[in-house]
């Protein structure tokens, strides 16, 4: 009779479970013999300026990025200073350097990017918007001490916005920028050559609005080497204007340009030429400057939001090459109404989205981290397991709010080793460009290997 007793609690016990994490699955499917994610580490770097959120904004390519055994960090500190920060892989220590360049804080379009090349010198670029080019790098490898103040090709460095680096596979740089303002910029991309320690510009106007509109892009080079670009189109300065998601990738290194399909691309790439991943229209609350990634086949993946047709709720969405033809996942848990309109930085109730995939195919296994006040202002992610099957799972990375904070990653780092390691820092933002008053809060690496 107690055997029979202790095996019906157990079995009601073992129900219990299924139910209880059937619920926490918030409608999606928990894959069976998928190996659970990793432990979430928190590392503290040290106390910056958070009166806005110019030191975590999405674009910041990059705001962390390890080479060898060393990861780099920078951000400004309260008196608008840039810090730099180095540890070696593993240590919960950093070594800070306060640098001799401050920044515009109070503008938070004037983030600061940083890339290591393939000899292991940093470079550094900072407080861009609409201004002439601030550049440097290390004088040395390894080391946190800059040159002074460079200039790379000497064309077209007077009206810098969104300076972004990327390291290819062969060590060297592409540093890309918007030359002009909103609404009428074209995308510029430079070449740097470890060899020779030179810039050459390798496209003036790769993408050109016409003088009409820009294009707010984002970017991402694979395995292969392939580099790949999506973006949406801008009418005006209003961020109301964004529209359509385009797409453009090159075999080449940045010479040459073609589309999904292989069709070359007529250089530069205009509203008429474009492929166009997903027709979005304007007034649809469809957010710029997000991101991508591809899977380990090198098919691109792209996150962003808008609002569907007839509905009220901004959505995020995952679009993605599924063999010939772009798909839509559609991740529809939000419940809250916003709209987008106006110029400046916005303080907007949910982040931009960053985007990673393992695997590829229908196969693959996708990540979104993201912030939204629903969920409390916390760094979240949505885990989709199998692409195929378009079901998520939410989980928290952080207990506490990380006020109007953007996720931005140590790329590289998660390209080689498949671990997670994001910059975190509470930061408020009033929208329009407006300065808030709050002490300087801490810097953080959160570390997880969530594959």
């Amino acid at each position: 009779m107690y055997r029979n007793s202790s095996m019906l609690r157990a079995e009601a016990r073992r129900i219990i479970l299924f139910i209880i994490m059937s619920f926490l699955a918030c409608g999606s499917v928990i894959a069976q013999g998928v190996k659970q994610p990793g432990k979430i580490k928190i590392i503290p770097v040290g106390l910056a300026w958070a009166d806005n959120s110019v030191n975590a904004v999405i674009f910041r390519k990059n705001s962390l990025v390890t080479f060898r055994d060393s990861q780099y960090t920078a951000y400004y500190d309260k008196d608008r200073y840039v810090i730099l920060g180095k540890r070696k892989t593993g240590d919960t220590s950093w070594i800070l350097k306060k640098s001799l360049y401050q920044g515009n804080t109070n503008d938070a379009h004037n983030t600061i990017s940083l890339m290591v090349d393939g000899e292991g010198y940093l470079h550094l670029s900072w407080d861009h918007h609409n201004n002439a080019l601030r550049y440097c790098r290390s004088i040395s490898p390894g080391s946190l001490d800059l040159t002074a103040k460079l200039s790379m090709t000497g064309m077209l460095e007077e009206h810098v916005t969104y300076p972004e680096f990327y390291r290819t596979d062969n060590g060297n740089l592409l540093f890309f920028y918007r030359n002009g303002q909103s609404g009428q910029g074209d995308m510029v991309i430079n070449s740097y050559d470890t060899n020779t320690q030179r810039w050459t510009q390798l496209h003036s106007n790769l993408i050109d609005g016409g003088g009409m509109r820009n294009a707010y892009c984002q970017s991402y080079i694979d395995a292969a080497g392939t580099i790949h670009i999506s973006w949406v189109w801008r009418e005006s300065p209003d961020v109301a204007s964004n529209h359509d998601m385009c797409y453009a990738r090159s075999t080449d290194g940045g010479k040459t340009w073609e589309k999904s399909t292989g069709e070359k691309y007529i250089l530069p790439i205009t509203a008429a030429s474009a492929e166009y991943a997903c027709k979005i229209p304007q007034k649809s609350e469809l957010i710029n400057q997000t991101s991508m990634c591809t899977d380990s086949k090198g098919n691109p993946f792209i996150a962003t939001y808008w609002r569907e047709a007839g509905t009220g709720i901004p959505q995020y969405h995952i679009i993605y090459k599924d063999k010939n033809s772009w798909k839509t996942l559609l991740l529809d848990f939000r419940k809250t109404a916003f709209s987008l309109n106006g110029t400046g930085t916005k303080r907007i109730p949910i982040a931009r989205p960053q985007v990673m995939v393992n695997g590829s195919g229908r196969t693959a296994s996708l990540l979104m981290i993201f912030r939204d006040h629903e969920r409390g202002d916390k760094a979240s992610a949505a885990i989709v397991r199998k692409i195929s099957d378009g079901k998520w799972i939410l989980k928290d990375l952080t207990e506490e709010s990380v006020g109007s904070w953007e996720p931005s990653y140590d790329t590289e780092l998660w390209k080689e080793k498949g671990v997670l390691n994001l910059f975190i820092e509470n930061v408020e933002q009033i929208d329009g460009e407006g300065k808030a008053n709050v002490p300087p809060q801490m810097v953080n690496v959160l570390e997880w290997k969530p594959f």
